[in-house]
């Protein structure tokens, strides 16, 4: 297996690193499947004891100005797992950086090879490596990373502003360890924590709604639009999601499967991201 890329333009390594931090800060191991077209940074938790899922999308052309992989057979596809915290620190060395180098690279271990070149004032050029530990994901294992299908939802809905979100999370995780999230076809949404001590509700109004093709929306065309669809979640799932964005998303969409899961997609021209949170019965 080989495998080879470089960023030279600023701008593109900077979004990387705000793309690390994010996944860092939603998972603590991971997996990263590189493709000859696309990397995917990939966490299936068993949703079955409450674990989310992520799948964050990267086309590499719109980071990397070079790009070889050679993967283990005609697919050209390699598998590692990881801690995206060791890549994200790998990268903030490189906020002013003239280019990054990143290699898989044998040493005592498998290992991701950040080599960082730094501006310098005189005619010698700085550098930087990281050797980044990574374990590669033997063939057999590969199905389990497969891109999940998605839902049928009860309600798709675009999020409000993700910073009064927070806002209104961060205040109601003080109060409850759980969140109801409910919406509805016409553009409503609430958040609302409901405790021996204090029942809090926020609504939201007038909230757009995505258009979709087929199978997923097929069956919401029958539904009352003002029927809530909602789904009690972790908050403290809730809040990392919120708290763990540093790529501006253009827009969020909200997916509901009453009483099963909720889940976020991030949409950003360079990457899409889904975020999975099961429900927690009552």
């Amino acid at each position: 297996m080989r495998f080879r890329a470089k960023i030279v333009d600023i701008n593109c390594i900077q979004h990387f690193t705000r793309v690390l931090g994010t996944i860092s800060r939603m998972a603590k191991m991971c997996a990263l499947r590189m493709t000859p077209t696309k990397l995917y940074f990939i966490l299936a938790d068993n949703a079955a004891v409450g674990g989310v899922s992520i799948w964050c999308e990267l086309t590499q052309s719109n980071f990397f100005d070079e790009y070889r992989i050679e993967g283990k057979d005609e697919t050209n596809n390699i598998y590692l797992e990881l801690a995206p915290d060791n890549l994200a620190r790998a990268m903030k060395s490189a906020g002013n950086a003239q280019a990054v180098k990143i290699k898989l690279t044998k040493k005592h271990t498998p290992c991701l090879t950040f080599e960082i070149t730094l501006p310098s004032l005189t005619s010698h050029t700085r550098s930087v490596v990281h050797d980044v530990p990574v374990g590669v994901i033997p063939q057999r294992n590969w199905e389990e990373y497969e891109e999940p299908a998605m839902p049928d939802f009860d309600v798709s809905i675009y999020m409000p502003s993700l910073k009064v979100v927070k806002n209104v999370i961060e205040r109601m995780k003080n109060l409850s360890s759980f969140l109801i999230l409910a919406a509805n076809q016409n553009g409503d949404m609430t958040l609302g924590i409901d405790t021996d001590l204090a029942a809090v509700t926020t609504h939201f109004k007038h909230l757009d709604m995505p258009t979709w093709e087929g199978d997923n929306s097929s069956q919401n065309h029958n539904r009352d639009p003002d029927k809530m669809a909602e789904a009690r979640v972790d908050v403290k799932k809730l809040a990392t999601f919120l708290h763990g964005q540093q790529v501006n998303p253009s827009r969020v969409i909200c997916n509901i499967m009453h009483g099963k899961a909720v889940q976020f997609l991030l949409l950003h021209e360079d990457i899409s991201l889904q975020y999975v949170i099961p429900a927690v019965s009552l």
